[in-house]
């Protein structure tokens, strides 16, 4: 009986997981060809400007997840990648005139610069110490940001930031074509995090983040490997950043702040830790449900986010895009263990 139990139990779980092998190779192309249409498809819905955000706070949680769900590593600085791009993007679009999308990669850069020397210092901690070391980091940019008000603008905030873009006069003034053109800079971020995960060095991430000393003990440079995700993720977070202030035409303190990095580490989780896409999901609700309390003249966002956030925790633990997708392999596995 218990033989017959056992071969039950090790026949479901193959069930279980035959197909979803299966079910990657065909849906994938279709699951990525619906999310581009439905980028699309956005601004048609949603008012550009907040269809934009949804975008750039999904790509900027999708940095976070980067570090967080596939290699173990919780930042709470990342708004100095984000905030930094951000201004660097606006410094070089007023004072040279490049044409936005230069002026974007170059803010990715600075911001991937600067990862170098915070990752090399932060991947020595782990845990809450390394969260601690990266939420430093990020307050000393702040600071500087602050003090440098000449360069930044201090407490007013970098304003009027242009979006030049070859002369083109409805995308340099107008949001909803803008949005268009900004696209693809966002697809850019979304293809480099999904190809760092899927490669054999997305993999070394993976055994990392599971077992650090066996990693370790098999002679691969965890502390290299660390650095090396930190400063990919810290570009595609500046990629993020730079869209953004490029849309609203605009970089203040408030990109720097902790704060900035605590929506995105909501955003994670709200969506699925380790699902890469479920922060796209997690920033479509969280900006929506924002914005819409924000017509309503609501002032209690943060008690409405934080609810909704204990809720997710206790109740998905997967978050919402992760359970969907174990209860959507679970039915086909069912399903295909039922019918052969």
């Amino acid at each position: 009986m218990s033989e017959h139990l056992v071969g039950t139990s090790h026949l479901e779980t193959a069930a279980t997981a035959a197909p979803e092998r299966r079910e990657r190779a065909w849906a994938r192309p279709l699951y990525l060809l619906l999310a581009l249409l439905l980028a699309c498809a956005l601004p048609w819905f949603i008012y550009p400007p907040i269809a934009l955000d949804i975008l750039c706070w999904g790509l900027f949680a999708i940095s976070v997840d980067l570090l967080l769900g596939y290699t173990g590593l919780l930042s709470f600085g990342h708004a100095a990648f984000w905030g930094s791009s951000a201004y660097i993007t606006g410094i070089v679009a007023i004072e040279t005139g490049m044409p936005f999308p230069v002026a974007i990669l170059l803010g990715a850069l600075a911001a991937m610069v600067i990862a170098v020397p915070t990752g090399w210092l932060a991947v020595r901690s782990t845990g809450i110490y390394f969260a601690m070391v990266t939420l430093a980091f990020a307050q000393m940019l702040y600071f500087v940001a602050n003090r440098a008000s000449g360069l930044t603008g201090g407490e007013n905030g970098l304003q009027g930031i242009p979006r030049p873009f070859f002369g083109m006069e409805l995308i340099e003034t107008e949001a909803f074509y803008f949005y268009y053109a900004a696209l693809p800079l966002i697809i850019l971020g979304c293809f480099i995090a999904w190809r760092t995960v899927h490669s054999p060095f997305g993999r070394v991430l993976l055994a990392i983040r599971d077992n650090p000393a066996r990693a370790r003990a098999l002679g691969f440079d965890v502390e290299g490997y660390k650095i090396v995700v930190f400063v990919i993720s810290a570009g595609i977070a500046g990629v993020a950043g730079g869209v953004f202030s490029s849309g609203h035409g605009f970089a203040s303190l408030n990109d720097l702040m902790w704060t900035t990095s605590g929506k995105a580490v909501l955003i994670t989780v709200l969506g699925g830790i380790g699902t890469l896409w479920g922060a796209m999901v997690g920033s479509g609700i969280l900006v929506t449900l924002e914005d819409y309390l924000t017509t309503l003249g609501f002032e209690g966002i943060g008690i409405v986010t934080g609810t909704m956030f204990i809720v997710i925790v206790l109740l998905f633990r997967r978050g919402i895009w992760g359970s969907v997708q174990q209860a959507w392999h679970w039915a086909l596995g069912k399903a295909r263990l039922r019918w052969g």
